[in-house]
């Protein structure tokens, strides 16, 4: 007899069958465990979570206790406000704890934000222990509690202490008040539109409780290019609401302020910080704010930075500007964090001595232990500017009595923006590891920044976010890891990069061996990959660096005052910035860094453009030379982009479609890009230096048919500006309704894939179809979200066909119909013999 289902029954199986993944729980998602081996694991687990006291923190500490519980093993566990005469999950802080289990060993003290894990017995009864000295440590080690269920890893002997590496652990969300995200990849903010707090906070909440797992406790949620707005009494009101939203998750709410705020929202006649009405302002202003928002964690300040006004105005110094702030913040435990990106921006580039990468150091080095004790200094990890590679910042290193903040960037701002797999904790840790001999002994950057070695009351790491209204978060699912990578990081700098990634992707995708082997793989490889097809050894600035930050801009960062130079000219490349004959950069470093770096023989290759200028004849260390090493890696680099695809193939039917869709899409078009990359480079290199590729491959594209030498109608030709950014230097583009190219096939009978490299310019969203004579191949629409809207290295990408059949003589067709002021534009077709 067929068993009867009830219907409501079939819809919640069918639901659970078809729902679809977007990303949104990252690594929350809290995956049933179906392994009967590891459910048994969790047998034991009491059946009630208890907190002593009611805080908002404790409230949700327990409440995402239960859903995770819920979740992972299936069972809905008891909430407790009091210890039942039971078995328990027991969240307390170490004073209400100490009440309740008067026989157990507790430490004597940890620092804000520590927990301990500890398995222990009351009156004969279980008790899984999750205790600290504050809410948020609590909340911590619950979320760790259940890092380790999620992992898969016991709980029934647990005795662990954690500590964070350093007490501020914060995020820069550079989102503006209209709504639009600067250098922001993953959609609009969540937290304004329209010149106002958006009327539904819920998804900042759910933010506030993804940073909370990973044990960030502060977000400044607007740019750093602040908009005095956000100093009104007008609009405080509203911070009031996203504070609230970010609270139960032990998030403090910082926000970014302008200097000149005194004069614009105060209606003074100065904004000197050295006036005791300015003084008097911003002591009035914070109190009107801690009134209304008691937990602020302070105030993040850029000034005298492009285009900021500062300090300067009045001829006064930062430590004046970060001092007037500070004091008014400090009646309220509030911190004030001066950002250390200070430079000129209108350089002389003709002046061989001028050099922005000595601009943290000069402007800063010399105020060291003027700053009040509230006050950090925030300082990127080099002294560019987010850049694939560069030396540790000097200034790091030259301030010990100044508390300092790392400032490192998750959204890629410079390193692929989300569309290219860049994963970027490796970097990180060669940062935290490097040793600055800052006080003539062992002082890795990740003790320094924390406090340990100058012994400083503050310290910590920032990250710039920028998370977006994107339902994955940053616009792309893999790009997910370097948030966790940063919050683990910054909680333990200790952890290493493989545990770390190995982690976020169980937690993500699922515990498939072939999955996690696979995904760890890609992650790990991709910023040697990324910086291999991008910026070689160190020559900063072939990014385009003064447009969208993107694709390739050889030129763009020379013959301007923005002062991130490489020097490349027909003789050599690479900044001078020896103390002997150059800018005196490296002079900024302790003795011991600076005879590394100072000499050619002891420079390591992969900083060596960064502080020499050299012949492209140079042998670096591996033994090739510098010319042959740009067009080696470019290759290499692209070659192995190209390979993530197929390793990402094997996953079909291991993860959800819509993850591995959404996946595949990013790593095809990186593979495309990766060529766009490389030929830009290898070209503007092989032209300026006239050395050929020993290897031949320069120059040489045996499958390669321009668009420009296709017969088409309707199609115009058009030359590309800056010319390395389409193969040959030109393009056709479609003036008309409908225009078509065709090339005849002249390679021998067999099966090819076709590649058809355009520009996808975002003013427009025009289409292109392929046949094979009457035959179609397939066809596809322009519709991807690019930067720019010209015909250049940031809109060109490729559409490939897989699996063609082509005999000898062959017609091939390409159809373009353009939209708006988007005409069609096609650089060149590309048949290679399908891979056996």
């Amino acid at each position: 007899m067929r068993p009867f289902i009830h219907s409501s029954i079939l819809v919640l199986v069918l639901a659970g069958v078809l729902s679809a993944e977007t990303g949104y729980d990252a690594w929350l998602r809290y995956q049933p465990i179906q392994d009967a081996n590891v459910l048994e694991l969790y047998r034991d687990l009491p059946a009630s979570v208890v907190i002593l006291e009611s805080s908002p923190v404790l409230k949700t500490a327990q409440s995402e206790a239960l859903r995770g519980l819920r979740s992972m093993l299936g069972r809905t566990l008891r909430l407790d406000n009091k210890l039942p005469d039971e078995s328990c999950i027991l969240l307390a802080t170490l004073a209400e704890a100490r009440q309740v289990l008067t026989g157990t060993d507790l430490p004597a003290n940890l620092p804000d934000d520590g927990f301990v894990l500890k398995t222990t017995a009351v009156h004969g009864h279980n008790v899984v222990l999750v205790t600290a000295s504050n809410d948020s440590g609590v909340l911590y080690g619950t979320f760790a509690l259940l890092r380790k269920i999620n992992l898969h890893e016991a709980v029934d002997h647990l005795d662990d202490r954690e500590e964070p590496s350093a007490p501020i652990r914060w995020t820069n969300e550079w989102d503006n008040l209209d709504g639009s995200i600067e250098r922001g990849y993953a959609g609009r903010s969540f937290f304004f539109e329209n010149g106002s707090v958006v009327p539904d906070l819920t998804r900042a909440g759910d933010y506030a409780r993804l940073l909370a797992s990973i044990g960030i406790n502060g977000s400044t949620i607007n740019n750093v290019n602040a908009n005095p707005l956000v100093l009104s009494s007008d609009f405080l009101p509203q911070l009031v609401r996203v504070a609230d939203a970010l609270r139960p998750w032990g998030v403090r709410m910082s926000i970014a302020v302008d200097f000149s705020s005194p004069k614009i929202v105060g209606h003074l006649d100065t904004f000197d910080p050295l006036d005791p009405k300015v003084a008097e302002w911003w002591k009035n202003k914070a109190d009107e704010i801690y009134r209304a928002i008691p937990d602020l964690g302070g105030f993040l300040l850029k000034a005298d930075s492009e285009g900021r006004v500062g300090p300067s105005t009045y001829g006064r110094t930062h430590a004046d500007a970060a001092n007037v702030i500070a004091r008014a913040l400090k009646p309220h435990g509030g911190v004030l964090v001066y950002r250390g990106f200070v430079y000129d921006h209108h350089m002389d580039w003709r002046n061989l001595k001028n050099d922005r990468a000595r601009a943290a150091y000069d402007n800063f080095a010399k105020l060291d232990g003027k700053f009040d004790d509230n006050a950090l200094v925030q300082i990127k990890y080099g002294p560019i500017d987010f850049q694939v590679r560069e030396p540790v910042s000097p200034l790091l290193g030259a301030l010990p009595h100044t508390n300092e903040l790392l400032e490192l960037q998750v959204t890629q701002e410079y390193t692929g923006q989300q569309r290219h797999l860049c994963f970027l904790l490796p970097m990180w840790k060669e940062i935290l590891d490097f040793n600055l001999h800052a006080s003539g002994g062992d002082t890795p950057v990740k003790d320094i920044v924390a406090g340990k070695t100058f012994h400083r009351p503050l310290g910590g790491f920032v990250a710039v976010v920028n998370a977006g209204h994107d339902q994955n978060w940053m616009g792309a699912d893999l790009a997910m890891a370097n948030l966790y990578a940063f919050g683990r990081m910054a909680w333990n700098t200790s952890l290493p990069s493989a545990r770390i990634v190995d982690e976020w992707t169980r937690q993500t995708f699922g515990d498939d061996a072939e999955v996690t082997d696979t995904i760890d793989n890609l992650e790990l490889r991709s910023w040697r990959v990324y910086e291999d097809y991008t910026g070689p050894l160190g020559a900063g600035g072939l990014t385009d660096i003064i447009g969208v930050h993107y694709g390739p801009g050889i030129e763009s960062s020379e013959r301007n005052g923005w002062g991130q130079w490489h020097r490349a000219d027909e003789h050599g490349i690479g900044m001078d910035r020896t103390i002997a004959t150059g800018t005196g950069y490296i002079g900024q470093y302790s003795p011991p860094v600076a005879a590394m770096y100072e000499s050619l023989e002891k420079c390591p290759d992969n900083l060596l453009l960064f502080m020499h200028h050299v012949p492209y004849t140079y042998v670096l260390h591996s033994g090739k030379t510098v010319i042959q090493h740009i067009y080696d890696s470019h290759y290499e680099g692209a070659a192995e982009a190209g390979r993530n695809p197929e390793l990402w193939k094997r996953l079909r039917g291991r993860i959800d479609e819509d993850r591995y869709e959404a996946v595949m899409t990013k790593l095809e078009y990186q593979r495309g890009h990766a060529i766009v990359w490389r030929d830009a480079v290898c070209n503007w290199f092989f032209r300026e230096s006239k050395i050929p590729d020993a290897k031949g491959r320069v120059g040489h594209h045996p499958n390669r048919i321009e668009a420009e030498d296709m017969q088409f109608k309707g199609f115009k030709m058009q030359a590309v500006t800056p010319w390395e950014d389409a193969s040959g230097g030109n393009a056709i583009i479609c003036p008309e309704s409908r225009c078509t190219a065709t090339l005849t096939f002249k390679g021998p009978s067999g099966w090819y894939d076709l590649a058809i490299q355009y520009f996808d310019q975002n003013n427009g969203k025009s289409h292109f179809s392929v046949a094979d004579g009457e035959q179609s191949l397939g066809e596809w629409s322009a519709d991807l979200v690019l930067p720019s809207a010209k015909l250049d290295s940031h809109t060109s990408t490729w559409h490939t066909i897989r699996g063609v059949a082509l005999r000898t003589g062959d017609q091939i067709h390409i159809v373009g119909v353009p939209d708006s002021a988007e005409r069609s534009a096609i650089d060149y077709i590309e048949i290679t013999p399908e891979p056996r």
